[in-house]
């Protein structure tokens, strides 16, 4: 199945007589009031999804800000969102998808195939003058859908580092935290040693949508995906490291995610941390 679904796509479906069901993911770090911009304006009939607490173990230092939820968990917060088994599913957010390709990822790697991004995210539905409504709607009736987990590949820190030495191992944060030069949030400023910079924001175009297919392989080529026997990505706590997973998948690579990513490496002082714009 196609990684992404168009406006014009989404449109068609949602009038047709088996409509998908539409999450939304809206959130951004360090901005806690998604809910609030979901109620503000969000696509007729989406379902507001919390990334912390529903796509979201409780961070510790072993798992990183955002470990991957129990499927239990996540298979609970499904049905509350009213998915139901066999349906098809559209996910979006107000940042060009950086936060919703997570719902995306986890949905995957729990069984659910027919899962698809909003092309352009919901500025690309603004742009295209389709309306919004605001307010909290009503709970969907509960959904039925069974999952199970193992359906997409992830690997801890120990194979994070080897996928440097042995493989290709990207870093889907911005560049100046990459290179050590800011760290917000986590425990140290840097990177996996061997890792290499390829900055989530790249895969977009202007607009917000995926760049196409070719130019994006072209872009993962350069940084080695061509030659890689096996490609690893991690981000600040396994969020916008999802995102740079879908654009491989775009650009005919596959890809393992690192969910603890530095978040969990940088906890860990046994683990080194490399800085500067080289890999090692």
């Amino acid at each position: 199945m196609s990684v992404t679904t168009t406006v014009a796509e989404l449109r068609e479906l949602l009038a047709s007589d088996a409509p998908p069901l539409v999450l939304d993911v809206r959130w951004a770090l360090g901005d806690p009031h998604g809910h609030g911009h979901y109620a503000d304006g969000h696509i007729p009939g989406a379902v507001y999804v919390d990334l912390d607490r529903e796509l979201a173990a409780p961070p510790s230092a072993e798992g990183g800000r955002h470990p991957l939820p129990a499927l239990a968990d996540l298979q609970a917060a499904a049905r509350r969102w009213g998915l139901r088994e066999g349906q098809r599913i559209v996910v979006h957010d107000d940042l060009g998808n950086t936060a919703a390709a997570r719902a995306w990822w986890l949905l995957r790697y729990a069984g659910v195939a027919q899962v698809t991004l909003l092309d352009g995210a919901l500025g690309a539905w603004r742009a295209a003058g389709l309306p919004l409504e605001s307010g909290i709607p009503v709970d969907p009736p509960p959904g039925d859908v069974v999952l199970r987990s193992g359906g997409l590949p992830v690997t801890d820190a120990d194979g994070a580092a080897e996928l440097a030495v042995t493989g290709l191992l990207l870093d889907a944060r911005a560049g100046e935290r990459y290179r050590g030069e800011v760290e917000p949030v986590d425990a140290r400023a840097g990177h996996i040693p061997g890792a290499v910079s390829a900055p989530t924001g790249e895969n977009l175009a202007a607009d917000g949508v995926f760049l196409p297919p070719d130019v994006l392989r072209k872009r993962f080529e350069e940084k080695g995906a061509g030659a890689a026997s096996r490609i690893g990505v991690y981000c600040g706590s396994g969020v916008t490291a999802a995102h740079q997973i879908a654009a491989l998948e775009i650009a005919g690579f596959e890809a393992v995610l690192f969910p603890g990513s530095w978040s969990a490496w940088s906890a860990d002082p046994a683990r080194p941390a490399a800085t500067g714009p080289s890999p090692s």
